[in-house]
Order: C-alpha cells, then structure tokens, then sequence
C-alpha cells in the first residue's frame, strides 16, 4: 500500500476515534449535567409562614482564604442568636427551651397526633418570629393546644420550667404587641420587648435619652447597645451589651470568631473594620462603634463582606435601641455593575428629585452600591430577612463618609423561584396585559426598585441645621421606608433609566409602578389579622404611599374597580387596581415625596404624625375580607423565611482549615434544634 494512502488511513482512523471520544464525553457530561439533582427551594409551610432554602452560587469559586473567612464570620453571626430573643422579650428564651426540652421526649408524652401537630407547628412559629410574637405584624400569637396539655405533657416527659412562662404563653391579655405603635398610650409599658426593665415607663426613657444626647458634630449614638432599667433607688440606668455585660456570654463567642476571622482578612482595612468591631463587642464603647463604622464604610476592595451587631431599631417603641442582625455574603461581581452604575450617577438623582433645594445634599459622598450573595442569616436577618441593606444608619457617617447599599441577588432569586405558578398573578393582576408586562419585566423593576431605594434613595437628602435623627419619634422608621421607596419609584419611571441601559425600554417601569400600588392598596393586607390595624414600619410605608396617592389621583390616574365574580370564594365582586396614566402616576409619587422629604429634612414631627396616621394605620375592613378569601384559595404563605446552608471547616491534623464544604440539605426543624443546641449561651434570664 502506498505511503500516502496509509497516512491517510491513519488520519482517517483517528479522526473517528477523536470523534467517537468526544461524542462519548459530549454524552457523558449531558448524562452528569441531567443526573445533577434539581435545587429544592421549598422546604416548609405552616400558618402564614413559608420556608424557603437559597442557593449561594459561586460559592465554590472563592479562594480558600476567603472561604475561611466566610465561615469564620458566619460562626461569628450564628452565635448572636439567643441575643435578639431575649430582645424580643424576657420570656422568649424560657419558653423556646421548655417547648424545646418537650419536643426532645416525645415518646415519653401520651398524646394524639393532633395535640403533637399544633404544638409543633407553635415550636416552628417559635423559632421564625425569634419570641412568642408574630415576626411582622407584632401580636402575640397563641397555642392552638391548651395550657392544661401543656401542663400534662411536661410533667409525662419530665421537662421542667419556669411557671411565670405559663401567662404570657396563654392569657392573650398579657404582653399582647412586641412593639407598639398605638398613639395615647404609653410605648414603652405597652410594648414586650425586653430594650426596657420592669417599671420604666415611656416619660421616664424619653427624660433620660434627652439628657444624655450628643449634640457633638460626630454624636454617638445613645442608647443603641443599652436596656434601660431602674437601679435599687429608682433611677435609670444603662445596662451595656458587652463582653462582661449584659449578653457577655454570647459576645465572648462572637469576639472569638471575629478574632480567627482577622487571619483569613483580604486586605488591612477589612483587619481594621474586625479589630474595631472586637473592640465595641468588648467594651461596649460606642466611640469604637463610630470607628468601625467608618471603616466599614471606608471597605471597598473586599469580596466578603459582612453585617455583625445591634444594628436597626424598628422594634424599640422608641426607636433608639438596635436589635442583633448578622449577615454574611460576598460580591457578585457581575451584577454589581448595575448597582455601581446607579450609584456613580447618585448625584444626578440627587439634582433631579421632585424635593426642594434646600433639603438636597450639595454634594453626594460615597454612596457604594453592589449586589451581593448572601452566604449566612441570622439574628434579626433570619430566618424572615430584607432583601436590600443600606448601612451605616448614623446620619452624619453617612454625610461624611458615605454609605452601603446592597440588594441580595440570590435571595431575591430563591423568591421568585419559589412563587413560579403560584396563581397569584392570575388572581390579583387586572387581565393579561398586565400580567404579560409583569412576567417580562416585574422581576427586573423588582431588582431596580430596590436598587433604587437603597442606593440612592436611603441617602438622598439632608437634615436642616439642628434636627436629629430622633426628631419624627416612633414615626421615623414608617417616614424614612416611604422617603427612600418613593425616591426609587419616582426615577425608576424616569427615560434615565433606560438612558444608561437599566431598563430595555419606555414600557418596562410600568410593571413596577402596578406591583407596587396593588401591594400597598390590596394585596399586603393578607398579612394583616381581620379587625387589626397596620403596625410594622414597612407596611404602613407602602400603604401610605398608596392611600395618599389614591386619595390625590383626582383625574382618576389610578383607581380600584369592581368587576362581577363568578361566586369565588362566595364572592359576587372583586376589586383590581387599575393605572390609567402612569406619567400622571410618576407626578403624584414625585409630590408626595417633596412633602415626606420636607417633613424629613424640618424634623416636622406633627405632619408626620398626621401623615401616618391618615393613610397609613388603618384598613378597608370589606376589601381586607375579600384580599383574605382570595388569597385563601390560593394556599399561599404571605411571609417567607429561610433555612440556612451548612458550612463544614475540613481541618488538617494541626487543626488549620484545608477546606469549606457547604451543604443545603438541612431541614428547618432540625436547623433550629441544632442552633439552640450548639449556639446558646444566654442563662434564662439575662
């Protein structure tokens, strides 16, 4: 046989083998791609409550350095746990460990599978709203099993407990709110949460706040990691969180894990920001407290970040003390330049909002922007958590230094996972133009909005010369959520947007408009219990906005209509949001925010009051019944919450980390029993 002729046998016969191998791995691989598990975002449902479990993508792309860090950190938030239970209320870690202790004996408990389910289904409640209080609306919520059972089944199974817990589990009479907000009555003696000792009274926190307040250019913030009591001669006095105080046994473990974090830190200001934090953990100082703030807000080059601390006040009734919240999450480096672009232009938003020229900021300071992957919850995070942060909450930090704003992408995405096909849109959305405008774009006005909101929106504006933080009282939290969402729907309307390439066109914003006034008109109050008013600050925000906007929308530019039903939920008629002009719509939210900023900017207690108490607090009693019959068929769960990922430090012989696993198969009950297992340290009463 000729050469050339073999050589082209040869080329023949490996062609065909390459291409036989390479079909074969083509094969194999799609084989492993389809054998891949599907990820489980749905985990449990009981009352209005969904757990939900979130991916942590690109978690496996880390370096080991920064995996390290992120379980160091995440050891560090998951130890904080006990400590906002105990903020939520005095019996709250009484009444988790003796529910806890019966739950481990069951077998020991004669009982019928009934009486088992709705004490456990309590548990699980227990363990969402971090207290015996609902997590959102701030009512006491009830044991569907009575006192006697409880009684009984302890004694069977041997748990015992303290019989003080036994009124404020049963007698809905007492400790009703976690948090009131109820105007003529005394906030403080009214409210469960323990930021107050016995016998303080509203009058008496208000005297002693007003004559400890830092009037100073860079003014600490009094009272943020302090419960107020009174001394043996009746005083008041501050009892400060810190290693050797008040929660010490906690912050101990907390400092440790923040000190193992500082070897794995990835540049000297992320080792500045730990060291500052362990020293305000230790001391309590909170001059140290300001300091790790800003270099917090000075950390822009690290990929893991993190949250650790008594940070938001919405659950003091005076708004001053912080609650523990930990999170722990990197960058997603792709989505962030979306973020960043807002950000980079936050002083055109600032130059181009609706609000007067005396209460802009001449000059807008580092407002830093990115989408991050949350990697762990906890705290006031978790297992209900925000899905956007804008931090520091300092005013004058903020005016000074700058500030954060994050949206969580990955938490966001386990949301709308979770409600692919759940008929609510069908149900709630007017007829298929919008429901087709929302399935395009919705998730995207969704992500901007928030964007928005906590970008640019949290730091627009400016306090006149001599107004405080404190100056709107219990009604700062509702005035400064509808401030900042207003501030996103006014230019999330603007051709700006689409200008720099945020949305694909002219029509996309309308999507976001829609959802956001039939939430606050109708579609939020299944969270509300039939005959209650709205309590939490972010309702009351967007009902506020919406009621306000409705009332002033006087050429009709957006309406609520009634259609006949076909006996739905024995229903004859319906009600659906309509938008008619959605230019005149983005002019309405523009004047409304021009007033909440100036009432912001003045201090302007009195309109504020006024303001949230006419179109925020109370409820269409009719169309609340209807909202709740038509989200009853449904099946759905208003609130979500999550369950965590387990991360597992792989430890050479010497005991150094080698490696971080994660893990999402772990169950919402078995997370929690764990948690309380190995991550508490707080004595009963604290």
């Amino acid at each position: 046989m000729q050469p050339q002729i073999i050589k082209l046998m040869k080329k023949i016969i490996l062609c065909t083998w390459y291409m036989l191998s390479l079909s074969f791995a083509i094969s194999l691989f799609v084989g492993c791609q389809r054998q891949q598990p599907k990820f489980v975002y749905n985990v449990d449902k009981f009352y209005d409550l969904e757990i939900l479990r979130y991916d942590v993508p690109e978690f496996d792309s880390l370096s080991l350095q920064q995996k390290q860090l992120v379980y160091c950190l995440s050891e560090a938030a998951l130890w904080g746990r006990d400590i906002l239970f105990d903020q939520n209320g005095r019996y709250n870690l009484r009444i988790r460990r003796a529910c806890e202790a019966l739950y481990a004996q069951k077998d020991k408990v004669q009982c019928t599978d009934q009486d088992w389910s709705v004490f456990e289904k309590y548990l699980k409640r227990v363990w969402f709203s971090n207290g015996i209080h609902h997590h959102y609306s701030e009512d006491k919520f009830l044991p569907e099993f009575s006192q006697e059972w409880f009684e009984a089944a302890c004694a069977e199974a041997g748990v015992t407990y303290d019989p003080a817990i036994l009124p404020v589990m049963f007698d809905p009479a007492v400790m009703p709110k976690r948090t009131t907000a109820q105007d003529g009555v005394d906030l403080v003696l009214n409210s469960a949460g323990n930021y107050y000792g016995e016998g303080v009274t509203q009058a008496e926190a208000e005297a002693w706040y007003a004559a400890h307040k830092d009037n100073s250019p860079e003014p600490l913030w009094i009272g943020l990691n302090s419960q107020l009591v009174k001394n043996e001669y009746g005083q008041i006095e501050e009892r400060v969180y810190k290693v050797g105080g008040l929660y010490g046994e906690a912050l101990e473990h907390v400092v440790f894990w923040l000190r193992e974090a500082l070897q794995y830190a990835e540049n000297d200001q992320q080792r500045e920001v730990l060291r500052q934090l362990i020293a305000f953990n230790e001391t309590g100082d909170l001059r140290l407290f300001n300091k790790y703030c800003i270099a917090w807000v000075r950390d822009l080059e690290s990929r893991v970040d993190f949250v650790n601390g008594f940070t938001e006040t919405y659950t003091d009734p005076l708004g001053i003390t912080g609650t523990w919240e930990s999170m722990v999450n990197f960058k997603d480096l792709a989505a962030t330049k979306r973020t960043q672009l807002i950000s980079s232009n936050a002083q055109w938003f600032e130059d181009h909002s609706t609000t007067d020229p005396q209460y802009k900021k001449e000059e807008v300071k580092g407002v830093s922007a990115k989408v991050i992957t949350a990697a762990i919850l906890a705290g006031d995070c978790y297992p209900a958590t925000p899905i956007g942060i804008n931090l520091p909450n300092a005013n004058w930090i903020r005016k000074e230094y700058g500030s954060k704003s994050v949206t969580i992408d990955n938490l966001m995405h386990a949301y709308n996972e979770a409600a692919k096909g759940n008929g609510f849109n069908e149900e709630f959305m007017i007829d298929d133009e919008i429901r087709s405008l929302y399935e395009q774009y919705g998730a995207l006005c969704g992500d901007l909005h928030t964007d928005l909101h906590e970008c640019v929106g949290h730091g627009s504006g400016k306090l006149l010369p001599g107004v405080t933080k404190d100056a709107l009282k219990e009604h700062a939290s509702t005035i400064e959520e509808a401030r900042a969402d207003l501030f996103g729907l006014y230019f999330l309307g603007d051709p700006k947007l689409v200008e720099l390439g945020l949305l694909p066109n002219d029509e996309a914003f309308k999507a976001g408009y829609y959802q956001q006034m039939m939430n606050g008109a109708m579609t939020q109050l299944v969270r509300i219990e039939p005959g209650k008013d709205i309590e939490e600050a972010h309702m009351r925000n967007r009902q506020l906005i919406a009621n306000w906007v409705y009332e002033h929308a006087t050429n009709k530019e957006v309406e609520i209509v009634e259609v006949p039903a076909t006996n739905d939920q024995g229903l004859t008629t319906k009600h659906y949001l309509r938008i008619n002009d959605y230019q005149g719509l983005r002019r309405l939210y523009g004047e409304l925010l021009a007033e909440i900023q100036r009432i912001t900017s003045e201090g302007d207690y009195v309109a504020a009051k006024e303001m949230v108490e006419k179109y925020a607090v109370k409820v269409n009693q009719d169309l609340h019944k209807e909202v709740l019959a038509r989200y009853q068929k449904l099946n759905l769960a208003p609130y979500k919450g999550f369950v965590n990922p387990v991360y597992t430090a792989v430890r050479d012989a010497e005991g150094n980390i080698t490696d971080v696993t994660i893990d999402f198969t772990e169950g919402y009950i078995d997370q929690h029993l764990r948690y309380s297992r190995d991550y508490s340290p707080l004595p009963d009463v604290n």
